[in-house]
């Protein structure tokens, strides 16, 4: 497994998702998920305090155990406030709580989970910073920014700044294009995209004429994504998968394979953000990340994706 810089940080290139711990697999389940990547070499695990009601980082605190040093935890603060959620004495007892909760004394990225219109953004920077000098967090970051409040925070920020921007980004949504990644360059600020695979409708499961009842998108019961397959399984999306898997088969590699590799071709990208519920999906996601692909490739990605680059 490779590694790229975060800041001061050196994480594997593919990290694992814990957003399913607690929601949709259950502590044993996340702790085979969690061997899983460790043995894969994976170094890089994100979560949050929302995930699974906080069930999230007291699954992966318990699953890391005494190899807690071996690797990097990322978690986010502020998403369940609709205002608030960037006050510094918010940032502090977010922060409190997601250590007890994972059982460390340190979190290595600190991201605030979305943007908060009601604190200015150099008043958050300066209680992470805070964190950071006390040893609570190594580098701290932000999630769901646009580029003009990247820059706005890079403005504010004097010293301290942000590390990273976590944003989705995939094959099939396409917008941080449309200024963040270049504000991550202009800036030396390492990106992560989340949602890498849409929802599993990058991984070759879903085909035109086939798609797997009781899936993810296919209408699981009682799934947290309830109702994202009428908006994803589209003709259009699906023509897309298909021409995707065929100019992938073409040259010996896998969907799955090129929606790894695709984002890491772009230069800001440091660590690509994947979840899972199974082990054999960790191993398969780690293996995914290796295809180096042409200028050529590349171009003739963007060409198939071009349809719903705009609206993905």
């Amino acid at each position: 497994m490779k590694t790229r810089s975060i800041g001061s940080l050196s994480a594997s290139t593919v990290g694992l998702g814990c957003n399913n711990f607690g929601w949709h697999i259950d502590d044993d389940e996340s702790r085979e998920v969690v061997e899983a990547a460790l043995h894969a070499g994976i170094t890089l695990f994100d979560t949050a305090d929302v995930y699974g009601d906080g069930a999230s980082e007291r699954f992966l605190g318990k699953a890391l155990g005494d190899r807690r040093d071996q690797v990097l935890i990322a978690s986010k603060f502020g998403w369940n406030k609709d205002e608030g959620g960037g006050a510094p004495e918010y940032v502090e007892e977010a922060c409190e709580a997601s250590l007890q909760r994972l059982g460390t004394d340190r979190i290595d990225l600190y991201y605030q989970h979305k943007p908060d219109p009601a604190t200015p953004v150099a008043e958050t920077i300066g209680a992470l910073a805070e964190l950071k000098e006390a040893g609570k967090i190594r580098a701290f970051a932000c999630s769901n920014v646009d580029a003009d409040q990247l820059r706005e925070a890079d403005d504010a920020a004097g010293e301290a700044r942000f590390d990273a921007v976590q944003n989705e980004y995939s094959l099939l949504h396409r917008e941080p294009e449309h200024g963040v990644l270049d504000a991550c360059r202009d800036l030396d600020v390492a990106f992560v995209p989340y949602f890498p695979l849409k929802s599993g409708l990058l991984t070759g499961k879903y085909r035109r004429d086939d798609v797997p009842e009781g899936s993810r998108l296919g209408g699981r019961e009682g799934s947290h994504f309830d109702g994202m397959g009428e908006q994803l399984l589209t003709e259009k999306n699906l023509d897309v998968v298909e021409r995707l898997i065929d100019f992938s088969r073409e040259r010996g590699h896998s969907l799955l394979e090129l929606a790894f590799s695709w984002l890491l071709a772009h230069g800001p990208v440091a660590s690509v953000i994947a979840g899972a519920t199974k082990p054999e999906q960790v191993r398969s996601n780690a293996g995914a990340a290796g295809w180096q692909l042409t200028d050529e490739e590349r171009a003739t990605v963007d060409r198939i994706t071009r349809r719903v680059a705009r609206t993905g």
